[in-house]
């Protein structure tokens, strides 16, 4: 059985569309990321599939349930993690948990197994406010509260933003022993680097779908040469290779320009030309595609094609 289906969802807020004709589905124990900058509609996504917001075209499914005709049944299966942290700040950890499980039937032992793994990087500050804990432990705490019921469905929106870089690292560890267990997990983020943590993808923006598949297929697809390319003036240089015939795009990647070209060439051949123009070159790599490199790539047909 699917846990979510997304059918032809659209939805507009006055003249400004937000999503435009979504259609996909998650599995039951499949980690499936929704991948794409602020402001591509994941957020609204989120708020239909969960019933908060409903949808002006379209219709969805969530754990067996329609959005709509049975959202009460949805609101007791699903976890729901929203992007800013939204727990109470003044109450402690253990009573944030508590709460939860209280309002759903349910207590902190019944589903302890759930939330072990996580709870006991909790435990030493279980009696500390959740607005007085660190972005990383907020995060843990928000997810433990989202899981205390044992739902079928876990709906994530954005949750390492604004996260250190190792608690990053050990909240996705910490959602593929979630998987393992059969929970269906949808989590969105802006940050193109965990896509590859998750088994599909669907990469978003401005409210369209640009394509699904695994991370490591959409790389593999990506046909087109690429190199990195890093010199003393990045921006003097972008312009130079954008105003070259062989480039297809040329963007900023850190100290690197991402030089994707019409056609066969050589890393010597393109040093030479950025050369022409008396710009010191350090380094000029063939390099694998990523997948924000097959974000931007897509991003750009989409742009093309509504000219």
């Amino acid at each position: 059985m699917q846990a979510i289906v997304a059918e032809h969802i659209s939805k507009s807020y006055k003249d400004v569309p937000a999503l435009k004709d979504i259609s996909f589905a998650v599995k039951k124990g499949e980690l499936f990321g929704l991948i794409g900058p602020d402001g591509a509609g994941k957020s609204t996504l989120f708020r239909i599939l969960t019933t908060l917001l409903l949808a002006d075209q379209g219709q969805g499914h969530v754990a067996g349930h329609h959005i709509v005709d049975e959202y009460k049944e949805i609101r007791k299966k699903v976890g729901y993690m929203p992007g800013r942290f939204s727990l109470y700040q003044d109450l402690s950890v253990e009573e944030n948990l508590s709460f939860f499980a209280t309002i759903f039937g349910t207590t902190i032992e019944e589903n302890y197994h759930l939330i072990k793994d996580i709870y006991v990087q909790l435990a030493p500050f279980k009696s500390r406010p959740a607005g007085k804990l660190s972005g990383g432990m907020k995060q843990k705490l928000a997810l433990c509260c989202a899981l205390i019921h044992k739902p079928e469905v876990l709906f994530l929106d954005e949750p390492t933003t604004g996260v250190d870089a190792v608690s990053r690292v050990e909240f996705w560890d910490m959602l593929k022993k979630l998987k393992e267990k059969g929970i269906a997990i949808l989590v969105s983020t802006p940050y193109m680097d965990e896509a590859t943590r998750c088994d599909r993808i669907a990469l978003i923006q401005k409210g369209k779908i640009l394509s699904i598949d695994s991370p490591q297929q959409m790389i593999a697809d990506f046909n087109k040469p690429l190199f990195a390319i890093r010199t003393q003036n990045i921006y003097r240089a972008l312009h130079v290779l954008r105003r070259a015939s062989f480039t297809y795009s040329a963007l900023p990647f850190g100290e690197y320009i991402h030089l994707c070209t019409t056609q066969p060439i050589t890393a010597s051949e393109i040093g030479d030309y950025i050369a022409q123009h008396g710009i010191a070159i350090k380094d000029i790599l063939s390099i694998e595609a990523t997948v924000e490199d097959v974000f931007l790539d897509l991003s750009k047909n989409l742009e093309t094609n509504s000219q």
